[in-house]
């Protein structure tokens, strides 16, 4: 098989399978970088790439000044429907958008020597932008809905190498309903659980023990959200055995990442959502 990932993602960058991207010493560079983003998003700057979407994102924030620098590589946040949309002030999708993919995208960048665009690019999945991006992270899939001919793009997306990370999804209805949509695409698809021994929790870091990411809003109670007992962490395999959506059930990897500024949100749980996202983003471009 070629490579696992899309063409023309990174041009000028040959990822090989098995290839470990650099990494920053980890200590005191997570408290640095925590304590740097405490303040930087209160920056106000003007002109927002994707300004037209903002009345569907939960917590949009103002472009960088380098916001139209492209990088060698640029995380694809995936804009679905659902009909649950139209009943709050954001889309299911654009839960913890942008805010959360941004700060990840930044410290994704001061963690390791990824080129990382400095903002991330909303997927449209009746387009063909998915195809330019190897990597993509989907919020709250327990109330997707694809088309046939998105089923179809997505099948095609995964099986020319590329990776989607969901998460944010909680009990046995959202369970039920996110399953339909990947046997819509993989009619035959199961879930694997995924162990800490697992080659996708040691290409950046060795992860020993897997930490839930409680949400926001129960971070300090039983950190349960909508019935979601018990955390999984799991794959969905193509045909051939690949990796080609890991699954972040019972769990908010996003809040992790947009609360990551927020002193009321426990510095652990973001250490622990930014492991994660760096852990499948680089598998993702190694794999």
């Amino acid at each position: 098989m070629p490579a696992r990932r899309c063409q023309a993602v990174t041009p000028g960058v040959a990822y090989s399978k098995g290839m470990r991207i650099p990494v920053r010493q980890p200590g005191l560079v997570w408290c640095a970088a925590l304590a740097l983003f405490a303040t930087a998003w209160g920056a106000q700057y003007q002109g927002r790439v994707w300004q037209r979407y903002e009345h569907e994102m939960q917590d949009p924030v103002d472009d960088p000044p380098d916001a139209r620098r492209k990088g060698e590589f640029a995380l694809g946040r995936l804009r679905y429907y659902s009909p649950m949309d139209g009943g709050r002030r954001y889309s299911r999708w654009g839960i913890d958008a942008n805010k959360g993919d941004r700060l990840f995208i930044s410290l994704m960048s001061r963690l390791t020597r990824l080129d990382a665009g400095p903002i991330e690019t909303i997927v449209e999945l009746d387009t063909e932008e998915i195809f330019e991006h190897p990597f993509t992270f989907a919020i709250s899939v327990g109330d997707w809905e694809l088309s046939r001919a998105q089923a179809a793009r997505l099948r095609r997306y995964f099986d020319q190498g590329g990776f989607l990370m969901v998460d944010d999804f909680h009990n046995d209805r959202e369970w039920a309903r996110f399953m339909a949509g990947i046997h819509q695409i993989y009619p035959e698809a199961q879930a694997d659980e995924l162990q800490p021994s697992d080659p996708i929790f040691h290409t950046l870091f060795d992860t020993k023990k897997l930490t839930r990411v409680p949400g926001q809003n129960v971070v300090h109670g039983d950190q349960i959200e909508r019935g979601g007992t018990v955390p999984h962490w799991r794959a969905i395999r193509d045909p051939r055995g690949h990796i080609v959506i890991a699954v972040c059930f019972n769990m908010d990897i996003g809040d992790g990442w947009e609360f990551a500024d927020d002193p009321d949100y426990p510095e652990q749980y973001s250490q622990e959502a930014i492991r994660t996202g760096l852990s499948y983003a680089i598998y993702a471009l190694t794999h």
